[in-house]
């Protein structure tokens, strides 16, 4: 993910009370009126010692993970159900006739395609086999960098170009360089010596095998043991996360004759011409040592390796619109090894993933007429606006921050962009070409339609009306570069907002996800970006000074904590995010005291309304997650595991330990002049 954005879950993850009634079902005969899964918490625990546990612990321990799922928790199931909701859009096109050419029509198209799996079968290696022998033509480092550039392909490599706004302009397009090209989650998959680390590799090196074999390409024992020493190459020659998360680092300007004179040893026509952007001439490097490394790394390996590792990246990314043996070994090590599924996905809900890459939109605005209603976005609007009130009083608070900086901070404050539920214009599919039968063709043409369509706008303004995801995705994001936060329509549903729910808990709940993204605006990378999204430094020297004093306590706090025996959680590189979910349990917290509007909060089942806030968080981050994909996680998701983002916030929060009665001795008390705070 480009830097900039943000979102509330990266990876997989997780309208009406009736639905919220089904996710806790497992653990709560029943729910109250006011919206809270009573029955999910596990009362034994003190609150002070593992508040996760306090607040689902019962939960925990009646919901099992689905065997297709690598993690379970209110994030998974909404997906879930937005599959469900899905298939139910498509099945009723797809069960009446519809004009040859409408959107209707590759809508049915592309899914049936996706699920013929007797039409795969008997099909073989044969919708491929143009695209593999073009692979095996390729002679020169020239013809390997032009196919890399091939956006059909979907090849990958070292070296990755995307259309992204210029982070100090974000009113035009740059082509973005970033370093790439690795199979496994994070460059540490490939370094790391502990036993689990060189597992990993052994049986990435026994998938690439026997991926190359069912191709019969030649000598693939060979072949996948180049793969795996040129894929740790390139694992060495990446920064790590921690230095690429740190946005003054990750802005360099350049020419195409500056590119071409700064990495000489790639062959850049060959991939310009092939992207169709032979012609741009601004381009920003990322990681400008690592891209210069890459380059001479592209130089000196053997036109045959890059062979054997675009053959390997094509089936890979290919397989499951390839036959099953291709399909169920990628789902023995993506799956199995990687995040210790037991079964895979049925095959109609990947059709549902396959179906939203490609045309995503189209899906999304029939999702939204069926599930999203105008009452809801206004809703959330009003709700957005009282953060937005809260979180301007919490800065005008502070006691760290200058008169002149905390103006600046206001105004980007007042600035931030809020988008609701959905698109106001949809994208238009008239130019894609679907075809009934071909899910490999498809995937293909729906990838170069895709960066046509993005490369057409290199010359025009950046669009800030674009979504980055569809209505259908349960998520949210900020997008600090255009100096907005979003949130798609299937997110706003039970457990995370309900308009029938209390007050707190929908605070908690969907208030602490907005405040989450609003307090994105304002972590160690987003404070970089001014009200317009433009980096630069609008702060006053001593105040960044303060700020990154504040910062670094948070994330020694974090790196104290151990997900897994031996396993450490990195508290830089999931700053960011950890900075997003304490400022916006603090925001949610505020705004909900106005939301009552000097009403005092009622007493639920003997709960208050600061206990439901507290309560209400937690249970949107509660999860169940296997050990394969907490360690993936631990390398390469900027978020902190689902027991840390409640914990480790929650502690940090005077509030918490008045509402709570929590006190010295508690595992997770603090002293007060320990506990963080930023905003």
């Amino acid at each position: 993910m480009l830097a900039g954005l943000r979102r509330l879950r990266a990876g997989v993850r997780p309208v009406a009370l009736p639905l919220l009634g089904l996710v806790l079902a497992a653990a709560s005969p029943a729910i109250p009126p006011w919206g809270f899964d009573l029955g999910g918490m596990d009362r034994s625990a003190k609150p002070g010692d593992d508040f996760d546990r306090y607040a689902s612990g019962a939960w925990k321990q009646a919901m099992p993970i689905p065997p297709d799922r690598s993690a379970w928790g209110p994030f998974a199931m909404l997906r879930a159900k937005a599959e469900s909701d899905v298939k139910a859009i498509v099945d009723d096109i797809a069960g009446r006739p519809q004009p040859a050419g409408s959107i209707e029509r590759k809508i049915a198209d592309a899914y049936n395609a996706y699920l013929d799996t007797k039409a795969i079968e008997a099909a073989g290696l044969a919708p491929a086999s143009a695209d593999l022998a073009l692979i095996a033509a390729a002679r020169s480092h020239e013809d390997v960098a032009r196919l890399m550039g091939d956006p059909e392909l979907g090849l990958g490599g070292p070296l990755s170009l995307t259309p992204w706004p210029d982070a100090a302009n974000p009113d035009r397009y740059a082509i973005n360089i970033v370093q790439s090209g690795l199979s496994l989650p994070d460059r540490d998959f490939y370094l790391k010596t502990d036993p689990r680390s060189v597992e990993v590799r052994a049986r990435f090196r026994s998938y690439a095998a026997r991926m190359l074999a069912l191709d019969h390409y030649p000598d693939p024992e060979a072949a996948a043991d180049n793969v795996l020493a040129l894929e740790t190459a390139i694992a060495r020659a990446h920064w790590t996360r921690e230095k690429r998360a740190e946005r003054d680092l990750t802005y360099h300007p350049k020419s195409r004759a500056e590119l071409k004179a700064f990495a000489p040893d790639y062959p850049w026509d060959a991939t310009l011409d092939a992207l169709g952007i032979a012609r741009h001439d601004f381009y920003v490097l990322k990681e400008d040592s690592a891209i210069r490394e890459l380059a001479g790394l592209f130089g000196r390996t053997p036109v045959a390796t890059w062979r054997a590792y675009m053959t390997f990246h094509y089936l890979n990314g290919m397989a499951d619109v390839l036959p099953a043996a291709f399909d169920d070994l990628s789902f023995d090590f993506n799956g199995r090894v990687l995040s210790g599924l037991p079964q895979k996905r049925e095959r109609w809900k990947r059709a549902t993933v396959a179906l939203n890459a490609a045309l995503g939109e189209a899906v999304g605005q029939r999702y939204v007429q069926r599930h999203f209603t105008p009452d809801a976005k206004v809703q959330i609007t009003a709700l957005v606006e009282n953060l937005r009130t809260a979180f301007r009083a919490r800065i005008e608070r502070l006691d760290w921050m200058s008169a002149g900086t905390k103006q600046a901070a206001l105004t980007k404050l007042a600035a931030i962009r809020v988008k609701v539920g959905y698109p106001e214009s949809w994208r238009d599919y008239a130019t894609l070409e679907v075809r009934a039968g071909d899910p490999l063709g498809n995937r293909k043409r729906a990838l170069l339609w895709d960066w046509k369509r993005r490369i057409a706008r290199l010359a025009q303004p950046a669009d800030r009306d674009e979504w980055g995801m569809t209505p259908q995705n349960v998520n949210a994001y900020s997008n600090s570069f255009f100096n907005e936060i979003v949130f798609p329509a299937a997110i706003l549903q039970p457990p995370y907002f309900d308009p029938a729910a209390d007050l707190a808990v929908n605070y908690g709940g969907i208030g602490g996800v907005i405040g989450h993204e609003m307090s994105h605006a304002f972590d160690d990378q987003g404070a970089k970006t001014d009200a317009k999204g433009a980096q630069r430094d609008w702060w006053e020297k001593a105040d960044i000074v303060r700020f990154k004093a504040l910062t670094s306590r948070l994330a020694e706090q974090y790196s104290r904590y151990e997900p897994i025996p031996g396993v450490q959680l990195n508290g830089r590189t999931t700053l960011s995010e950890n900075i997003g979910d304490l400022g916006g349990l603090n925001v949610a917290l505020e705004a909900y005291h106005l939301a009552l509007k000097g009403k005092p909060a009622p007493i639920l089942d003997g709960t208050t309304g600061d206990q439901r806030v507290f309560l209400s968080w937690a249970q949107t981050y509660r999860e169940n997650i296997r050990d394969e994909a907490l360690r993936a996680a631990l390398a390469s998701d900027p978020h902190s595991p689902s027991t840390f983002r409640v914990n480790g916030v929650v502690r940090n929060i005077d509030a918490w330990y008045d509402a709570f009665g929590v006190k010295p001795g508690d595992r997770l008390y603090l002293d007060p002049v320990d506990r963080v705070r930023i905003w």
